[in-house]
């Protein structure tokens, strides 16, 4: 108001403020014009002036032919500023659906069914949400636009039409059956292949699975998201299988062989050399997790856990007594430099 023409009496210089002002004010009450602005900035809004008319009409955009192909470019549709055009059909949400399994159906894959309670395309009017024999008319209010306008001061305000929502059209007769949404609630039961190798957190997408779009939208997606439940030998990281097995101290001493069961279902024999120490890990290459999507697998790590025995025979201590007078601290290099450490601090 304060630079409006009828006000500064045809100043030049007001005149252009004011234009300023009026085209900063068009960019910051649209949603998409301010997301253009914030992203090329005032090359999104340069006009080009034909005949002295308003509005915004593209032009040098940085490459682009016009703003609708910065709308484009920005929001994946075309869009123009004040075109009042009809809103596109929304499609449905996407919908999501926690599935748990174990470690061996992660491992081998599976094809199972689950059951969910989704909004489809209603039977009655095929999704249109009229009722059969009838149609969408245009809509009285927005002239099929989706938009109305309203004078406020100096300045039109743009907003969705209230009575046909957007859509540009209006449903005089109702579909009973959902009640014009063209979409109903109802159970639903899907196929759904879990691919080998799949990890904890891995989603599956089924395209159009979700809720249906209203009257006659597209549907959305169901993303399908899983758990692996803890396995009570191996853990897992990423294809790598890790499981830790106990050996008695004899083993551990005079080597030998070990079998652990594979999710493959293999008995896999793990040589176990002389002299292990515990926590020592042993690889076995190629017995871990299929790699999803691809080829190979992954390896199993075995870590060795050394057993002490708390029960002993009277002639197994014995032995283990004799063992020990014939000690000479060679059988055990760790423990002999340890305690020699110890006593070069103390000195003694």
């Amino acid at each position: 108001m304060k630079y409006h023409p009828d006000k500064t009496g045809g100043c030049t210089d007001s005149e252009a403020k004011f234009k300023a002002v009026s085209e900063a004010y068009e960019v910051l009450k649209d949603p998409q014009k301010r997301a253009a602005y914030d992203r090329f900035g005032h090359a999104a809004f340069k006009q080009q002036q034909q005949g002295g008319g308003g509005g915004f009409h593209g032009g040098g955009a940085g490459g682009f032919s016009d703003l609708g192909d910065i709308f484009e470019t920005i929001f994946g549709q075309g869009g123009g500023f004040g075109g009042g055009g009809r809103q596109q059909q929304r499609r449905g949400a996407d919908l999501r659906y926690d599935l748990e399994i174990s470690l061996d159906e992660a491992y081998h894959g599976k094809q199972t069914e689950i059951q969910i309670e989704v909004s489809t395309a209603c039977d009655s009017c095929e999704g249109s949400g009229a009722q059969p024999g009838t149609g969408a008319k245009t809509c009285h209010t927005c002239k099929g636009h989706g938009q109305v306008r309203a004078q406020q001061g100096f300045f039109v305000v743009e907003r969705t039409c209230p009575s046909c929502h957007g859509a540009g059209q209006v449903i005089e007769s109702p579909c009973r059956s959902c009640r014009g949404e063209g979409r109903v609630d109802k159970p639903k039961t899907l196929s759904v292949n879990v691919p080998a190798g799949v990890d904890d957190g891995t989603r599956i997408r089924l395209s159009g699975e979700g809720e249906a779009g209203a009257r006659g939208a597209p549907a959305g997606d169901l993303y399908i998201f899983l758990h692996v439940k803890r396995h009570s030998l191996f853990e897992r990281d990423g294809t790598t299988l890790f499981c830790r097995c106990p050996v008695s101290f004899t083993t551990a001493a005079l080597g030998g062989t070990i079998e652990v069961p594979g999710l493959d279902g293999v008995r896999h024999a793990i040589k176990i050399p002389v002299g292990i120490q515990s926590g020592k890990q042993i690889r076995q290459r190629g017995a871990g997790m299929p790699v999803l999507n691809g080829r190979g697998q992954g390896d199993l790590v075995v870590q060795i856990d050394v057993e002490t025995p708390t029960k002993l025979t009277a002639k197994q201590k014995e032995l283990l007594e004799a063992f020990r007078e014939t000690e000479t601290g060679e059988e055990c290099p760790a423990s002999t430099g340890f305690f020699g450490k110890i006593k070069d601090l103390w000195g003694d």
